[in-house]
């Protein structure tokens, strides 16, 4: 059985933040609010608790895993960032994107494409999830809460945590009315020409940026 944490949507408090990081240092896996939808994530330095996040959502290896980052500042740590894909970047986030950049070495094998070498990062736009991030310092894996055998939407949060209580360690209550959302939108920046891989939350601004027809 997962523990449940409310948290105030805008300013979360301090004492859980720090319990719910303590857990995720710990190799806990969690379902939490992002600036687009409830996603299941983990502390990205921590193996065994990305290997559990890619068997509970059934992924292969060779399949990426997203994840969050506080700032642009932060991103640069771990993938390879060109002077477009930043000054695009810097117009954009925070906000619902996700950046295909070249990965560096500190990304985690497990997180990133094995064939390309590129990795997913996101930088949100949710208090909540911004207040995880600078109490753990590392980054969060972030992969929708869809499962493979549940893809229906779910009509409510609580629908949403009982079908996935026993299968996570932590699930974080924002009180949102709707668990879903929009997911985010995908730019590729791995090529000298980006490439607008997925329309999602937020694509018009990001089309009117990358000056795309």
């Amino acid at each position: 059985m997962a523990t449940l944490y409310s948290l105030h949507p805008e300013n979360p408090q301090a004492d859980r933040i720090n319990k719910i990081v303590q857990a995720l240092r710990n190799g806990a896996i969690m379902l939490y609010p992002t600036d687009t939808v409830y996603a299941i994530g983990c502390d990205l330095s921590v193996k065994s608790a990305i290997e559990k996040v890619r068997n509970l959502k059934r992924l292969s290896s060779d399949k990426p895993l997203t994840f969050l980052s506080p700032s642009l500042s932060k991103i640069a740590s771990y993938a390879l960032v060109s002077d477009g894909a930043y000054r695009v970047m810097k117009r954009l986030i925070p906000g619902p994107y996700t950046f295909i950049l070249p990965a560096t070495k500190l990304v985690p094998k497990l997180v990133m494409n094995p064939k390309r070498k590129t990795t997913g990062i996101r930088v949100p736009d949710h208090p909540i999830s911004q207040a995880l991030l600078e109490a753990l310092g590392n980054p969060i894996i972030s992969t929708s809460a869809h499962l493979p055998d549940q893809m229906e939407n779910f009509v409510d949060l609580y629908s949403l945590f009982d079908a996935l209580e026993s299968q996570v360690d932590l699930i974080i209550d924002d009180g949102s009315i709707t668990p879903m959302g929009i997911t985010s939108s995908i730019i590729d920046f791995t090529t000298d020409t980006p490439t607008l891989v997925r329309k999602g939350k937020g694509w018009q601004e990001l089309q009117k940026n990358l000056y795309l027809n």
